[in-house]
């Protein structure tokens, strides 16, 4: 019952925590800046409008905030959270999460595709090859976590003490795996300085300009699996930056959820004190994870051969 107590809680947290975000620039840039409850104004204000279709989409259009939002909750449904193990788990879940991933990747894509948008066709173009980058760096963790401790499941990684013990065995390598996961996490969340969703110049758009065409509650299942996603990938980082078991769960959620706000302060830092990258300066950047993972990999096996 814990495991759903703590997945439902990070749920409803998760259109907070870019909360933290917009504040943090805010800070930076010497302003109040919104309220950290704008997210769910935002998600109350499009659930109430209607959605508006072009004559040249078909179902598929409809299909892609749907299939976007349930491939992020069943990802969710794999994850530990702080501490407890996963709703579900089984061996190889990790291979499973993540092409699960694509898979709502795939479906955003072929939305944005689907309105004949020369537009939405360079957005998805774009994400659709940023992504292939990650999924190399993120196998690579996933060899890492193996030599470790020879298993193939999100709960065996990140549950209870065994973060702890993933940093007694390897030590320094984590540190690799934790800036690799991060550069992912900016990827696929888009954030600067690969994407910035807050500009609206299509040239320089990536996620942003796939949505364009989207509105209303559609939007809003857009923005919420976007929200579920980067809070995947937040809750995949905090164990291993803090892998702080208490004696009560309850004192190991309040830790857990202190830092994932961390998590996303950081991202709101990063935002205010980097400009976004050129584009054809992006791959090298992503690649830079693939880097990390694969040097963790390789010093690990002094540990464990």
């Amino acid at each position: 019952m814990k495991a759903y107590l703590y997945l439902a809680i990070a749920m409803i947290l998760a259109p907070l925590f870019p909360g933290f975000i917009l504040k943090t620039k805010a800070f930076f840039g010497g302003r109040k800046g919104p309220p950290l409850l704008i997210k769910y104004y935002t998600l109350i204000k499009l659930l109430k409008k209607g959605s508006v279709y072009s004559q040249s989409t078909t179902l598929l259009f409809k299909l892609g905030p749907v299939v976007s939002l349930a491939t992020a909750i069943m990802a969710l449904l794999f994850l530990p959270m702080a501490g407890q193990p996963a709703i579900l788990s089984f061996h190889g879940d990790i291979i499973l999460v993540l092409y699960l991933l694509g898979l709502g990747r795939f479906f955003t894509i072929t939305a944005a595709m689907d309105t004949a948008s020369p537009f939405e066709g360079m957005g998805a173009a774009r994400e659709a090859y940023f992504p292939i980058l990650c999924e190399a760096a993120l196998f690579m963790v996933l060899i890492l976590l193996y030599l470790l401790n020879g298993k193939l499941s999100l709960t065996a990684h990140f549950a209870g003490t065994t973060p702890m013990a993933l940093w007694e065995t390897a030590g320094a390598p984590l540190l690799f795996a934790i800036f690799a996961l991060f550069i992912v996490m900016l990827t696929e969340g888009s954030r600067v300085p690969v994407d910035d969703p807050a500009t609206h110049l299509e040239l320089t758009m990536i996620h942003e300009v796939m949505i364009l065409d989207h509105s209303g509650p559609d939007l809003a299942l857009i923005e919420l699996g976007s929200f579920f996603k980067l809070l995947f990938y937040a809750a995949l980082i905090a164990p291993l930056a803090c892998p702080v078991s208490l004696a009560h769960p309850a004192a190991t959620a309040g830790v857990f959820l202190g830092v994932l706000a961390l998590i996303y302060v950081v991202i709101g830092v990063i935002e205010s004190v980097m400009a976004r990258l050129r584009m054809d300066r992006v791959p090298m950047f992503i690649l830079t994870s693939f880097a990390l993972a694969f040097f963790a990999a390789i010093i690990s096996l002094e540990f464990v051969v």
